[in-house]
């Protein structure tokens, strides 16, 4: 349950930055009310999940996904490009996540 808790959390956090990207600088209502009600979610969320997972372990965690999938829809969904350097970087992001959860002792108490 605390993996699916911080996955919810990431899957807010990633609708209130989509909408932020949206919202072209809060000037449409709607986006920006994604983005307030999704950021908070997120917030609670990953709140929780800190009932189970160490600060450092979640936030990475939490943040490293986001990346992936922000950079993902940035792509799929506003066109936007990623050059190697990027590619590379996120790429490492996602090794880091799976050192962590297949790996690391810490990942929950």
């Amino acid at each position: 349950m605390p993996y699916i808790i911080l996955m919810l959390a990431v899957l807010a956090e990633t609708i209130g930055t989509t909408a932020l990207q949206a919202s072209q600088q809060f000037s449409r209502p709607l986006p920006s009310v994604i983005v307030v009600v999704a950021y908070g979610a997120a917030f609670y969320l990953l709140a929780i999940a800190l009932k189970t997972f160490p600060v450092g372990v979640a936030y990475a965690m939490w943040s490293g996904m986001g990346i992936v999938f922000i950079a993902i829809i940035g792509f799929a969904v506003f066109g936007q490009k990623l050059d190697l350097a990027a590619i590379l970087g996120i790429t490492m992001i996602m090794a880091g996540i799976l050192v962590i959860n297949l790996f690391s002792n810490t990942a929950t108490h």
